[in-house]
């Protein structure tokens, strides 16, 4: 664990291949892209040089994201970041985008710790404890990439709760199903 909190180092080579020091062998971007969700801090450098290349990657990642439809930034906003690097405003960009993925990570915190805490009016209902655990499970699930949040950490996942996991999620799935037959025949 204690490698975890120090950068994984990746070295570029004069032809341009990524090097993991960690295992010693060649990386694309998008093994980087899945060291990065997986939480790990990266740092890419040029071996000849020194130069710090983190961020010219990064963007890299990101714009080969985008191209291939896996659209998260709207056009205002990729608009308003290149306005950004030409205008008096260029100080306040990076604080206000620091700022505000902070205040989403803490809004996933404080609603999943309000999913767990606060007793819902329909929790005397025959089969409301199931629901809520599925819908729980399901909140995991969608924020286990989001890395850095000050929310909970996730429960320890030995093999019984990852099949427990598992079996709700099917069991979710499975409800997702009859409903989409109920309404398709309205």
């Amino acid at each position: 664990m204690a490698d975890d909190a120090k950068p994984l180092l990746i070295k570029r080579y004069a032809s341009r291949r990524l090097y993991n020091t960690e295992t010693s062998d060649y990386v694309t971007l998008e093994d980087i892209a899945g060291f990065i969700r997986e939480g790990r801090e990266v740092k890419i450098v040029d071996l000849k040089s020194g130069d710090d290349l983190t961020r010219q990657y990064l963007l890299q990642i990101i714009a080969e994201h985008e191209s291939r439809g896996e659209n998260v930034l709207p056009v205002d906003v990729l608009t308003d970041l290149v306005r950004s690097y030409t205008t008096q405003a260029q100080s306040v960009v990076p604080q206000f985008l620091a700022a505000s993925f902070e205040l989403l990570r803490e809004g996933q915190s404080k609603m999943m710790e309000n999913f767990s805490s606060i007793p819902h009016p329909m929790s005397s209902m025959p089969g409301f404890d199931v629901l809520q655990r599925q819908q729980q499970a399901f909140l995991r699930q969608m924020m286990s990439g989001w890395t850095g949040s000050s929310g909970p950490e996730p429960e320890e996942d030995d093999s019984q709760s990852a099949a427990d996991d598992r079996a709700e999620l099917t069991a979710i799935k499975k409800q997702l199903a009859e409903l989409q037959s109920k309404l398709s025949k309205l």
